[in-house]
């Protein structure tokens, strides 16, 4: 007999239970799905709603039109830069070959004419595709890097690929699919400053875009993701990889048949040998001199095709880029190595891993000689690494020792060298031997000009325009430190001062009250007080206490009055006794300025960059007027008082901070002064000869110690010297004449009306204050030369 339910009920199977169970949980999760997708229909919504509106007009797109480049030479001639669009022969859709807007299409965007800006199959494949992997793959369609390439930076933030989704949906709404496509293939970077594909058919294989063969077109179609990486003349083997795979995406997507891939895969190619014309390393000169083209012809300035030619030249402007650059990485192999710039996981497959490097490198580009390149091994005693090129390197012995603490098993795991690390190597120019380095954190400047003319002879901004584009030379305020005494004993020999007069170089102390601020104990940078010593060896030794003694003497209200003469702004150095120490601020281009003064003789200069401007048929648009005799309305001080200070920085180059100066150059007629800032934060060498005057500075953006041991004479001479070893090579020596006013007495000069039947007076006391100081300037002189 069976057992029975109870009347009226019904018992639940266990089969029944599980189908209920799976139904309330495909309904929570039903659940969770619609609200996550209304929680991210909202967040879209209010993207729309705050961002939208202000998403930049795209007028620009839809009435593009290609502009002429302005192009900037040297005087000689060399190409410094191009602004505007450069190397681009616009074409229409319709005139762009099929085969070539198909090899885009395959390798770019396959589902181009099916979304709406955003490809978002593209994005859930890449987001699938993401997962697990250690990099990102993109999901960019064609509209995207429209609107990245015309309005976004290249940084890789989610705030930016927000911004791009929604200006692509904004220009799909505005523009034609045709439309969209035809100025992504004109506008694109496509390497060697070619722009777009009609450009780059020219640059590469020599031939206009409609002449170009399917495996040509595959091979430019790789352009477009990495022109470095994958430029099939600087890295042919990893370009022609790169063919190949478009070649096979071209019959995947149906474009090609099966006989004309293999074809195409099987054609040899031939290239157009291109001629390396990198501009001279003047790119911060160069967008100086924009600027200025800008700010007189404003738009205009891209359209006419304009030539400016500035007043450097090539020969010049190299060296001085040279010798920065070399001095700044001598500098650098003193400090602690860093670290790698990145770390990735790399995959074992031989073809996988070059697309990888190729990728990761991609955002790594060579900094001039610093190549980057990524470890495959690392161990204490050898380094294998790969270029961008493909090509791999071994770094061992010497190469290794700048990055010992990154090679250590006990060393800091963030900074250790392993596989997958991004390291800068460079290659000795005489030896086969690979060095890692790295990036310098360090800045510097230089700028050299025609003390009489102003015009700009050499001008390098910084360290790499790339890396940083602030010009240093034109934009950097800093303590000038001890390269800004001159001007102060340029004051004294006003006040009755001489390059004989005697100032004791002893320990002094100051209250608050004379300082400005805080009571202040200044000290020589040897820690040395050597006593009672000339203004000539002072200067020469660089004493702080000399120079603090003569501008209490002159007084620093009419000192602050005297440095306007060369240049400087006032308010830009406080009248404290601090100001005979550089505690002011300078630009290096104000420093040039100032010391071109005593080279000239005594006038002010106004620095001059542009020379000449023609428009694109070579008519004149523009002349520099030519340098004439100086006139007494730009003097700044008195001839005998330029020439006095001359002979003073002529002995700092012979015996005092900057003796190697003479030593290293063989020649006497080289005058200048070297500077270090408090806590050596700042290293400069200022100086001339009568025909050119060039400023050196060194130091971090953000103001920190250099080294205990680092000065002007130690970084800045040197790239001075180096300068100034090939912009002197052809010049004869030429000393400095003496002007009227002054006699030689002594093996010394001085202002005549120091002079007299017994010789010169020696200006230590009262009878040597000339009366034109006050009797409270007397006191005030005559208590510190008695401390």
């Amino acid at each position: 007999m069976t057992a029975s339910s109870p009347s009226g009920a019904t018992g639940a199977t266990p089969s029944h239970a599980l189908r209920t169970a799976a139904k309330r949980a495909l309904a929570w999760l039903g659940m969770l799905v619609a609200g996550g997708a209304l929680g991210v229909a909202l967040l879209v919504g209010l993207a729309l709603a705050l961002v939208y509106p202000r998403l930049p007009d795209i007028g620009g797109l839809t009435d593009y039109q290609p502009k002429l480049p302005m192009r900037i030479l040297s005087r000689d001639g060399q190409l410094l830069g191009e602004f505007g669009e450069e190397r681009r022969s616009y074409l229409p859709i319709d005139e762009i070959p099929k085969v070539m807007q198909e090899a885009v299409l395959a390798i770019e965007d396959a589902r181009f004419y099916q979304h709406g800006g955003v490809d978002y199959l593209g994005v859930l494949r890449a987001g699938l595709a993401n997962i697990g992997e250690s990099r990102s793959q993109g999901a960019s369609t064609i509209t995207m890097q429209v609107a990245r390439n015309f309005y976004l930076s290249t940084e890789k933030t989610f705030t930016r690929k927000i911004y791009e989704i929604l200006l692509a949906l904004k220009i799909e709404s505005a523009l034609p699919k045709d439309r969209i496509l035809e100025i992504y293939m004109n506008q694109i970077f496509l390497g060697h400053r070619a722009y777009g594909f009609a450009a780059a058919a020219e640059v590469y294989f020599g031939k206009p875009l409609d002449k170009i063969s399917l495996a040509e077109a595959a091979m430019l179609a790789g352009l477009p993701k990495a022109p470095s990486a994958y430029n099939p003349i600087n890295n042919p083997r990893r370009a022609t990889v790169r063919q190949q795979y478009i070649l096979d995406r071209m019959y995947d997507t149906g474009y090609i048949t099966e006989e004309q891939r293999d074809a195409a895969k099987a054609e040899r190619l031939r290239y157009r040998v291109v001629t390396v014309d990198t501009p001279g390393h003047a790119e911060f000169a160069a967008e100086t001199a924009r600027q200025l083209i800008f700010g007189q012809y404003g738009d205009e300035a891209y359209t006419r095709g304009m030539n400016v030619y500035l007043t450097l030249t090539s020969d010049e402007q190299t060296a001085a880029y040279r010798a920065l650059r070399r001095g700044i990485m001598d500098y650098e192999r003193r400090q602690v190595y860093r670290g790698p710039e990145a770390y990735a996981d790399l995959p074992a497959d031989p073809k996988a891993l070059d697309q990888r490097v190729a990728e990761l490198l991609a955002d790594h580009p060579a900094n001039d000689e610093l190549l980057a390149a990524v470890v495959l091994e690392a161990d204490p005693k050898k380094v294998s690494a790969v270029l961008q090129t493909g090509e791999t390197i071994q770094i061992t012995g010497e190469g290794l020792r700048p990055a010992t603490s990154g090679l250590s098993d006990r060393g800091n795991p963030k900074t250790r060298i392993r596989r997958g690390a991004v390291i800068r190597v460079v290659k000795d120019p005489v030896k086969p031997l690979w060095t890692i380095t790295q990036l310098p954190e360090v800045e510097g400047a230089f700028v050299a000009m025609d003390p009489q003319s102003g015009e700009v002879h050499a001008l390098v901004g910084g360290f790499d325009y790339a890396k940083n584009k602030f010009n240093h030379v034109t934009q950097a305020w800093r303590q000038p430190g001890s390269s800004f005494k001159p001007f102060i004993y340029s004051s004294a020999l006003e006040r009755g001062f001489t390059p004989a007069t005697v100032v004791n170089d002893a320990p002094l102390f100051f209250d608050a009250g004379a300082t400005g601020s805080q009571p202040w104990e200044p000290k020589n940078y040897d820690g040395k007080f050597e006593g009672p010593m000339p203004l000539r060896t002072a200067l020469a030794k660089s004493k702080n206490m000399v120079s603090i003694r003569v501008l209490h003497s002159v007084g620093v209200k009419y000192a602050q009055e005297w440095i306007t003469r060369f240049g400087f702004e006032a308010e830009k150095h406080p009248a404290y006794l601090t100001m005979a120490l550089g505690a002011g601020s300078v630009t290096p281009m104000q420093m040039a300025q100032g010391y071109a003064v005593f080279a000239n003789g005594g006038y002010r200069i106004t620095p001059q960059l542009i020379a000449r401007i023609t428009d694109s048929k070579g008519r004149q648009l523009y002349e520099a007027p030519q340098a004439a005799p100086p006139s007494e309305d730009r003097r700044a001080i008195e001839p005998r008082n330029a020439f006095i200070m001359s002979q003073l920085l002529q002995e700092v180059t012979r015996s005092g901070t900057a003796a190697r100066a003479q030593a290293t150059l063989k020649r006497s007629d080289i005058y200048g002064k070297t500077g270090t800032t408090n806590d050596s934060m700042d290293a400069w060498f200022a100086g001339y000869q009568k025909d050119l005057v060039a400023v050196v500075w060194i130091g971090y953006d953000q103001p920190r110690k250099l080294g205990d041991k680092e000065t002007g004479g130690g970084l800045s001479l040197p790239v001075w010297i180096e300068f100034m070893a090939q912009a002197l090579k052809n010049k004869p020596q030429s000393e400095l004449e003496p002007p009227e006013g002054v006699v030689h007495i002594g093996n010394e000069w001085f202002y005549d009306e120091y002079s007299g039947k017994d010789g010169v007076r020696e200006l230590t006391g009262d009878e040597g204050i000339p009366s034109t100081v006050s009797e409270e300037e007397k006191k005030s002189i005559l208590d510190i030369f008695k401390r």
